[in-house]
């Protein structure tokens, strides 16, 4: 399947794909973010600080850091923070919203850095556009030094039956409305798709443990809208 040129991607997450639709809602992502999670993102971007805990001095690697807001927020702690993307347009929204954040271009799959390169890795909201997951979860594992911790926040699935069934219903109808006020609602359309498909955080917790991470624990936010995941590299 074939997407439309710097729309949106297909749920093959072909890289070029991927990186042109977010390329395509760049300019208003941050602004999106907050008002299809109802403002609880700037939650859930605190918790994903408390669980990487960054500390002055650690070298900390943001993957998919779009704007690089989550990368800032992990920076105010004192840990030298690099946000990466493969999107060329967020890497140049993001340069122009914090200049004082050093933006490298970076394929999740293939990550320009050296082995054991740093203390903790993140990744929020942008593992599941990676075109193959244990690959990525295993290039991750590679640049983080032994001893050293992973840090997921994703889109996971609801524990509760009666609200999970609400939250369906609300990707598949209702976001898509919403995102028909952006410049891009095509591409909206495919976020509720790919969470939909994404697995459960079981699921998620399996493949890291596959791709070498040790101690896998996970902590739902939202009833389990939201799962922050976290693994550790055998020191």
């Amino acid at each position: 399947m074939q997407s439309e040129p710097g729309s949106r991607a297909s749920l093959d997450k072909r890289r070029g794909d991927v990186a042109a639709m977010f390329d395509g809602v760049a300019k208003r992502y941050d602004l999106f973010n907050d008002v299809l999670s109802m403002g609880q993102v700037r939650r859930w971007r605190r918790a994903t600080v408390a669980a990487v805990e960054p500390e002055p001095g650690q070298r900390i690697l943001d993957l998919a850091a779009g704007t690089g807001t989550s990368s800032a927020a992990l920076a105010e702690h004192g840990a030298y923070v690099v946000p990466s993307d493969i999107s060329l347009g967020m890497l140049a929204q993001g340069r122009r919203q914090q200049p004082g954040l050093d933006f490298v271009a970076g394929d999740a799959l293939a990550l320009p850095f050296d082995d054991d390169a740093f203390d903790a890795v993140t990744i929020s909201y942008g593992l599941r556009n990676v075109e193959r997951t244990l690959d990525a979860l295993r290039e991750m594992h590679r640049v983080t030094k032994p001893g050293g911790r992973v840090v997921i926040a994703e889109f996971s699935s609801p524990t509760n039956k009666a609200f999970k069934h609400v939250y369906t219903n609300y990707l598949v109808a209702a976001l898509p409305r919403i995102a028909k006020l952006s410049s891009n609602p095509v591409a909206y359309g495919y976020l509720a798709e790919s969470i939909l498909a994404w697995p459960d955080q079981q699921g998620l917790a399996d493949l890291m443990r596959e791709a070498g991470w040790q101690g896998v624990e996970w902590q739902d936010h939202a009833g389990g809208i939201v799962a922050l995941h976290r693994g550790w590299k055998r020191r």
